[in-house]
């Protein structure tokens, strides 16, 4: 197969991705040049940020957040990375991904903020999902992460925090949310969500990109990421709802890409204009970040974790 844009112009240059969906097949340099475009094209098109703003990155280690980071770099935009060591022992899961996340950083010169949960909090996060009582540790870890790399991006004075959230991902939200009718969440998926009394802006440049796009990017970009998930990931219902859309693409292709873009224009005003939830937001007494309770929710889950472990005779 060869690149569209080459034949077009009477070259003969052999295509080293085929998408399907917008029916092009690039060769390297003009799939770079593609991915680094239509990423541009949605930060403008939903007004992320700008070159003058101090843009926090949340990398885990992953293709998605990593090849998020290298590219916002060699596009020019100011980026700080964020990364939450959640002490995942299993596979040195933790230790990987922090590896990773410091290469690039050396690599692309950019600074790396690393939060240690173990260091600072005094648990791993799978210490904290069992003494809690919780049996999903991936509810707990999702809870503690949003609040963490928040809480950085608001001390740190950062513009906005960007993710890697890709359209696999956002395609199964979506689809998980439309299965339950969860108006609230309806209301809220978005690519952007705006600072709000204490809670900074964060956004998602890649959400159009599926995650066969965003791991070519990667190898070519020679972009070194975790090749293997989490482990705790295994009881997840996102998987279920990622392998029923990529049926769907498999035998009509577009139709994830076109199930997100016809909701963001059609049926998430309907659920923001209808849903128009208001939160009374207050200072939480506990830690001072913002929550709809008198504590937040990792307050709470904390004093039920040092309160088991005091019970214990633990420190």
């Amino acid at each position: 197969m060869l690149c569209k844009i080459c034949k077009s112009k009477g070259k003969k240059e052999k295509a080293v991705i085929s998408i399907r969906h917008h029916k092009l097949a690039l060769c390297k340099e003009h799939f770079l040049e593609w991915f680094k475009k239509q990423t541009l094209k949605t930060i403008k098109q939903f007004s992320m940020f700008g070159k003058e703003e101090t843009i926090g990155v949340a990398v885990s280690g992953g293709k998605d957040s990593l090849s998020l980071w290298q590219l916002l770099t060699e596009c020019g935009f100011k980026t700080v990375g964020i990364h939450i060591a959640l002490g995942i022992d299993k596979n040195d899961y933790s230790k990987k991904s922090l590896e990773l996340c410091s290469r690039l950083s050396e690599r692309i010169n950019r600074p790396l903020i690393v939060f240690d949960m173990k260091r600072e909090i005094g648990y791993t996060i799978e210490e904290i999902a069992k003494l809690s009582g919780r049996k999903d540790v991936c509810s707990v870890c999702g809870t503690f992460k949003r609040y963490l790399i928040n809480k950085i991006a608001v001390n740190e004075k950062m513009a906005a925090v960007a993710t890697g959230h890709n359209l696999d991902d956002e395609s199964a939200v979506l689809l998980s949310n439309t299965m339950r009718w969860d108006t609230g969440y309806l209301a809220r998926q978005y690519p952007v969500l705006e600072e709000k009394e204490g809670f900074a802006k964060k956004v998602k440049p890649f959400c159009f990109f599926t995650e066969k796009e965003i791991v070519s990017y990667a190898i070519l970009k020679e972009i070194e990421f975790m090749e293997t998930g989490c482990p705790n990931a295994g009881s997840a219902t996102s998987p279920v709802y990622k392998q029923a859309l990529a049926f769907l693409e498999h035998k009509m292709p577009g139709t994830k890409l076109r199930f997100y873009r016809e909701f963001l224009k059609k049926g998430r005003p309907a659920f923001e204009k209808e849903t128009k939830e208001e939160y009374n937001l207050a200072p939480c007494r506990t830690c001072g970040m913002p929550t709809t309770a008198g504590v937040c929710s990792v307050c709470r889950i904390l004093e039920k974790v040092r309160g088991v472990n005091a019970k214990s005779g633990k420190n």
